[in-house]
Formats: structure tokens, C-alpha cells, sequence
């Protein structure tokens, strides 16, 4: 059974659409280590002051992991998150007849 991760993390939303451009490589390495430690799919999306993240993962076990990781947290501030947790929700991933 694999969860759905969506965040939303509030901050510099200017700051995070430039850091995708300037840091790519630094987003891309993130995504293959994501990737080695379960992560299925991943995609962002931004609104006013909030950065959207939503998640596959094959486990929350494996979300818990990667996301308790110092140095992640510390690239998430350093691209513009503001302090403190974000809103996380987590639920398991169901197929449906509409899915695409």
C-alpha cells in the first residue's frame, strides 16, 4: 500500500521559483535520493506564498525517513520555507476507475 504526502509549506515564494532554476541540480539529487528511498512520484506547485508538494511514497515509514533528514530541512529553509513545520496531510493511495 503506498500514502499520498501533500504539503504545503508557507514562505518566499520567489525565493523557491528562482531556487528551482539557480539550484536544479541540488532539487535533482534530492529527487534521486527521494527515489532510492521509496519516493514513487513527486511534483510541486505554487500559490501565493505557499508551496504545494505532493507525494507517492511506498510507505510512510519510508516519507518519516527521508523528510527527518537535517540537511533536507536545512534546503528547505535555505529556498525560501519559512520556520516551523508545514501542513502535512498523509493517506494511503487508492486505484480508482477515473485515475490517470
Amino acid at each position: 500500500m503506498s500514502v499520498l504526502v501533500v504539503g504545503k509549506f508557507p514562505g518566499d515564494t520567489p525565493a523557491f521559483r528562482a531556487a528551482l532554476q539557480d539550484r536544479a541540480e541540488e532539487f535533482e539529487s534530492i529527487g534521486e535520493r527521494a527515489r532510492s528511498q521509496g519516493c514513487i512520484h513527486h511534483r510541486f506547485g505554487i500559490s501565493d506564498g505557499i508551496v504545494v508538494v505532493v507525494d507517492e511514497w511506498e510507505s510512510v515509514e519510508q516519507f518519516d525517513a527521508f523528510f527527518a533528514d537535517p540537511e533536507l530541512q536545512a534546503f528547505i529553509a535555505s529556498v525560501g520555507a519559512a520556520p516551523g513545520p508545514p501542513d502535512l496531510t498523509i493517506s494511503e493511495a487508492v486505484a480508482s476507475a477515473d485515475q490517470f
